[in-house]
């Protein structure tokens, strides 16, 4: 091959790059081997790392297709195709966040208006305000820019503003339906606000045109896991693991998938072989431990350690580590060390939350001053009639799933998953004209007809989630618990029962999980005992305004006799007893949450007081819970 010389160095290199841009297609190896030897005569060439990298990928090589585009608009930040490759390649590596700041710059770089650039950059910059601002000046006077408002939508998702994100993308395919960038943002940003199905419609239709886009095809299959269609999902993984094994976010993807569905032994190996493609991937290791079950080996401990000593690891990986390493040496009984992993991994994630323990008090309390029986008594008979849902609510890591796996065990009920409706309607509610903090109070404004529309939406919402045709289901969002109140109001016949647990158990079991997302005062000992303090209290008090209305399963009384306990349970729920709802073990349902393994198993009674062994760190803990501790498992008094 001949690349360009000091002779001639215009024609030759031009032939070679070419040459090497035909290849990609039908001979990725070649085409890489060509910009190799281009790279070995001119360094850093922008075009060449660019084929380099798109030959990469094509070779399911992500590691060095990303080192070559990451290289390439290092040499050539203006270079708008290998932003766009860049992109492209991130988001196959499960990078979203990457993959959009890499869009962003290929907007950019594109970009010969100088508005348009100076929006794009502020994005970039993370200035979200100042690209608002630009945007809608520009919109102002061109309100047909599609570019424009496909960037303002990306503010508006990246603020959490996901109906303004979606409104802005529906208008953007109005006016130009072919723009694929805004329909994957609209496919994605539909997911993220809780439309599955809509969302789904928008991914079919960029699959029709690109069936073999794995970037919709992983986009496909997470929202395939939403609604509970975990073999359609494990089925588009494993396509697009058959031509890109190299990818270990994708690998991780997989692992979930099966790990949910039972497949443990092939979680396993998934996880397994996202360690071995990256050592340092902290989730992956998180994942493996998070299972409950894998004991890991001398070896393991070491690469564990080893990568959680290194200088440039990211703080994301750096937490997931510290969590892994906890729960390693907890299985060794070396439980000051795990307990000191647990602590430094809590307080990574602690700094990067924006949790303030007085905001739960205060909603605890004005949902006290809201939720009177006068309250509750001119509103009877609202709300929509069904008696379809069960609510197990409580705190996470208080036996709520054991609850769920047993119930589901009746031929008349169906697990789902912990449904975030609830708390969408709430936020929904709580931004009311404008009003950041409206909610509660904003429920005492509603109109019997709003009330019975708002239990509607909640089933309709819920109803993708059933696949059984089954009379009732479960809904086991713990967090549920802070929105009682709308709950009693919008579903009047629904079945609730509060899951409950030792408060240093819960507690504690609670600050050494890493959830995937919420939950944020499970890492610091102090919110997390005033959290449960809180909701005890808030429980107490719908315990006097609405007798009777909430089951509660202690969760120590439930391992100790769980067949009493069933009975009990079932009685509330207006359920017959069934034999099979104490072999829970036997039920292989999807399971999502952090205990789908132990609920695959018989009850063991020595797990209640597994928290005895790390009592002696738990001070700050046993300080924030005040009076509630003593008085486990009733409620302390509380003033009216």
């Amino acid at each position: 091959m001949t690349v360009a010389t000091s002779a001639d160095p215009v024609g030759t290199l031009e032939t070679a790059l070419a040459h090497a841009g035909r290849l990609l297609a039908a001979e990725p190896s070649m085409a890489r081997a060509q910009a190799q030897e281009i790279l070995r005569v001119v360094p850093d060439h922008p075009q060449a790392l660019l084929i380099q990298g798109l030959a990469a990928s094509r070779l399911s090589d992500g590691p060095a297709a990303l080192k070559a585009l990451e290289r390439a608009v290092a040499v050539a930040p203006n270079y708008p195709p290998a932003w766009l490759a860049l992109a492209d390649q991130r988001r196959l590596a499960g990078d979203a966040a990457g993959a959009d700041l890499a869009y962003d710059r290929h907007i950019q770089a594109s970009a010969r208006d100088p508005e348009l650039v100076a929006a794009a950059t502020a994005l970039v910059d993370q200035q979200l305000a100042v690209a608002e601002r630009l945007l809608r000046d520009i919109l102002k006077r061109r309100p047909t820019d599609v570019a424009a408002i496909r960037m303002l939508a990306e503010v508006a998702a990246r603020l959490g503003r996901y109906e303004d994100a979606e409104m802005l993308l529906g208008r953007c395919l109005e006016l130009a339906p072919g723009f694929t960038a805004a329909r994957h943002n609209l496919a994605a940003v539909l997911h993220r606000h809780n439309k599955p199905m809509e969302a789904l419609a928008e991914v079919d239709r960029l699959l029709a045109a690109d069936p073999g886009s794995a970037s919709y095809q992983l986009l496909k299959a997470a929202i395939l896991g939403r609604v509970g269609e975990y073999q359609g999902a494990i089925a588009l993984y494993e396509a697009v693991l058959a031509g890109y094994p190299t990818q270990p976010k994708i690998w991780m993807s997989y692992g979930h998938a099966l790990k949910t569905v039972g497949r443990q032994a092939e979680a396993v190996a998934a996880y397994r072989r996202c360690v071995a493609l990256q050592p340092a991937f902290g989730e992956a290791w998180w994942s493996l431990a998070n299972l409950k079950t894998v004991q890991f080996s001398d070896e393991d401990l070491g690469i564990m350690r080893r990568e959680a000593g290194r200088g440039d690891l990211e703080a994301e990986d750096r937490l997931h580590l510290e969590y892994a390493l906890g729960k390693a040496l907890e299985d060794r009984a070396e439980d000051e060390a795990a307990f000191g992993h647990y602590a430094a991994g809590a307080a990574i994630r602690r700094e990067q939350l924006r949790y303030d323990r007085d905001d739960n008090t205060r909603h605890m309390r004005r949902s006290k001053a809201l939720f009177t029986p006068g309250f509750f008594a001119e509103r009877a008979g609202t709300g929509a009639p069904a008696a379809d849902p069960i609510f197990v609510i409580g705190l996470p890591r208080s036996g709520s799933t054991l609850i769920e796996q047993i119930l589901s065990s009746h031929s008349q009920v169906e697990g789902t998953q912990e449904l975030p409706d609830i708390i969408s309607i709430a936020r929904r509610l709580g931004r009311a004209e404008g009003r950041e903090s409206a909610y509660p109070e904003v429920l005492a404004e509603l109109s019997p007809k709003a009330l019975r529309e708002l239990g509607e939406e909640y089933l309709a919402r819920a109803a993708v989630h059933r696949k059984l045709g089954r009379a009732f289901f479960i809904d086991k969002m713990p967090n549920n618990f802070a929105h009682l109140g709308l709950i009693c109001l919008i579903l009047p016949n629904a079945k609730i029962v509060d899951a409950r647990r030792h408060p240093l158990g819960c507690c504690f079991s609670g600050f050494k999980q890493h959830f995937a997302q919420g939950q944020g005062f499970t890492y610091n000992l102090t919110d997390i005992g005033r959290y449960y303090a809180d909701y005890v209290e808030l429980m107490a008090h719908f315990d006097a305004v609405l007798p009777g209305r909430v089951h509660r399963v202690i969760y120590e009384q439930m391992v100790a006799d769980p067949e009493a306990e069933t009975r009990r349970l079932l009685d509330h729920c207006g359920l017959p007893f069934e034999e099979g709802c104490l072999r829970f073990y036997e039920n292989d349902r999807a399971v999502r949450t952090a205990s789908s393994e132990q609920v695959r198993q018989p009850i063991f009674r020595d797990a209640a007081d597994h928290w005895r062994r790390f009592e002696p760190w738990l001070d700050p803990l046993k300080a924030s819970l005040g009076p509630v501790l003593d008085h486990y498992p009733e409620a302390p008094a509380y003033p009216a």
